[in-house]
């Protein structure tokens, strides 16, 4: 399971109009672009994302190489934590290589949810920077390890 930060976005005060249409950065898209080899390698056979612009459009490169769609999935929204967390659980269970792209609200959220039900190491300084990536391993129904990847500097 590869869980990622949407990528660099507009900031809030930049963009006028509904939040959920608010678009990536230049550096986001060149982030989003950089995502590609690494996640790849990683053969990824589902992508789920938030259905928030940014977050569509950090996994849409990747779709694209993979010869995959991006699912939007309201359960990956802002504001979704413990529907964030079932989907993952459910994502995990289903043995699919999935990638899911969400937000610095979810992410953390499922991260502590991980650490307190499963035992999850997440490390000394867990971080949840955008364009970032956390590497999720499971066994039987559980997390077992994460690992976290720093956000492609473009």
């Amino acid at each position: 399971m590869i869980v990622v930060r949407h990528a660099h976005a507009l900031s809030r005060r930049q963009w006028e109009g509904d939040d959920a249409w608010r678009v990536l950065s230049p550096k986001g898209e060149e982030q989003a672009c950089l995502l590609v080899a690494p996640l790849l390698a990683r053969r990824p056979t589902r992508i789920v994302s938030s259905p928030y612009l940014r977050c569509v459009a950090t996994v849409e490169p990747l779709a694209t190489a993979a010869g995959l769609v991006v699912e939007p999935d309201g359960r990956l929204a802002e504001g979704n934590d413990r529907h964030a967390v079932d989907l993952v659980r459910s994502l995990q269970d289903s043995g699919e290589r999935a990638v899911v792209c969400s937000h610095g609200d979810v992410i953390p959220h499922l991260l502590v949810v991980l650490a307190n039900e499963d035992g999850v190491d997440l490390g000394p300084d867990p971080r949840v920077e955008k364009g970032s990536v956390w590497i999720l391993e499971g066994d039987r129904g559980r997390f077992t390890s994460a690992r976290h990847i720093p956000p492609p500097v473009p």
